[in-house]
């Protein structure tokens, strides 16, 4: 619009020009030349008034050009600042949405974790929402999850950019000690200027190439329960903003998490024992009657000990009910270490008794295993009221499918093996 009114004005200046001159100077000198007058004296003294005339028009119009131009360059530096406005209001508006999309996306994240308790779903879907809304499917992302019992990172769920990429820092890297030891949120733009790590220590831990990183705890009261982290080889590839996005996804995923883990919780309480934290009998049975079907189905053998623990009633009338308690806490160690390789099924069955389901042993194999149980129980010292004893049981062992198909049956016969072997003495195994 500047540029079409300064091109018009300089037009109109030219024809000023022309007719100025063809007015003042050509026309009168063309009209005393017709009149036969002498123009010397005359036109002296018309061109000396007209020249300051013109002098005084010339003035006025390069006033009025000065200022055309002056307006115009304010114009312009207007147009400039209105761009420069604009193009910022853009971007504002741009990021605006960005962040309206973002964080309406939480509502959608949250209503996908709250849609299940488990653990495994719950971590599936943050990182995967972290990877997608944030990382753009690009890099990696990567969720680690405290070991309760060590204190330690353990990789729990990923998404790679890269297919079939293997991380090698199941335990965490030192960006990922740094964030569990401070609590707070890395970013990383440029890992080789960022003075906070040495990249040759980096290098030498053979980790995969990284150079930007964001990372967020989860954290509930103080308590850290894990880490959730995307990193990319590109230089500068997370910003600010995305950090605060992933926090905001780490906030809300450290509430499912916990959750997730407290209802896990739960459901153990609900199917273990409380005293020697073995299975009930509730589960146990319903657990021995899928294992059964399987192993029908599959053509496997499965093994059933039922064992009983010899004079346990003297060990409460001698040394009281907390050492009876010892007693059945030692006894269940003793079981879970014992059977570890055969990935059995183990309950307290009731008071002092107790049932070992193993499959892919015949009933030779299962015999052998369940005296040389009985003989380790016997060995073990245990120390009640600082007097050492030991403790001896009674095994009754069945097997499917020699015995019967029937896993009530199954029970049933294991039981009475066992009521046999304390009728025959205690301390021994019995079969039927």
């Amino acid at each position: 619009m500047a540029a079409f009114l300064e091109k018009s004005f300089l037009v109109k200046g030219r024809i000023y020009n022309i007719a100025l001159f063809l007015v003042h100077f050509v026309i009168p000198l063309l009209l005393a030349r017709a009149l036969s007058i002498n123009p010397l004296k005359h036109l002296l003294v018309f061109y000396l008034i007209n020249t300051l005339i013109i002098i005084f028009f010339f003035k006025k119009r390069y006033s009025k050009i000065r200022n055309l131009e002056l307006s115009l360059e304010g114009i312009q530096e207007e147009i400039n600042l209105l761009n420069v406005e604009y193009s910022k209001e853009l971007k504002n508006s741009l990021a605006l949405k960005e962040k309206n999309l973002r964080y309406n996306s939480l509502a959608k994240i949250l209503e996908k974790i709250n849609l299940s308790l488990e653990l495994d779903t719950v971590a599936e879907v943050l990182v995967q929402e972290a990877f997608f809304l944030i990382g753009k499917e690009k890099g990696v992302g990567i969720l680690y999850l405290i070991d309760s019992h060590n204190q330690r990172l353990i990789l729990f769920k990923s998404k790679a950019e890269e297919k079939g990429l293997v991380i090698k820092a199941k335990e965490g890297d030192i960006l990922d000690l740094w964030v569990l030891r401070h609590g707070s949120p890395l970013l990383i733009e440029d890992i080789k200027n960022d003075f906070r790590f040495d990249p040759d220590k980096l290098c030498a831990l053979d980790i995969r190439p990284i150079s930007s990183l964001i990372s967020a705890p989860f954290l509930i009261e103080n308590k850290q329960l894990g880490i959730l982290r995307l990193d990319s080889r590109v230089i500068g590839a997370y910003s600010q903003d995305d950090l605060r996005f992933l926090v905001s996804i780490s906030d809300l995923g450290a509430v499912a998490i916990e959750n997730s883990e407290f209802f896990k919780r739960t459901q153990d309480l609900a199917i273990h024992d409380s005293l020697t934290g073995l299975y009930t009998k509730s589960y146990f049975m319903e657990r021995f009657k899928q294992e059964c079907k399987r192993t029908i189905r599959q053509g496997s053998p499965l093994a059933l000990m039922m064992l009983d623990i010899d004079f346990f009633k003297e060990y409460n009338d001698r040394f009281g009910h907390t050492a009876g308690d010892i007693v059945l806490q030692k006894l269940s160690r003793i079981l879970v270490d014992s059977f570890a390789k055969f990935n059995p099924v183990i309950c307290r069955f009731g008071g002092e008794e107790f049932c070992v389901a193993i499959t892919g042993v015949d009933k030779k194999e299962a015999y052998d295993i369940a005296d040389s149980l009985r003989l380790k129980i016997e060995n073990e010292k245990v120390v009640l009221r600082r007097s050492q004893t030991n403790i001896t049981v009674s095994i009754g062992l069945a097997n499917l499918p020699l015995d019967t198909m029937d896993d009530e049956e199954l029970i049933r016969k294991a039981d009475k093996a066992m009521y046999q072997a304390k009728q025959s003495g205690r301390n021994q195994v019995c079969c039927i």
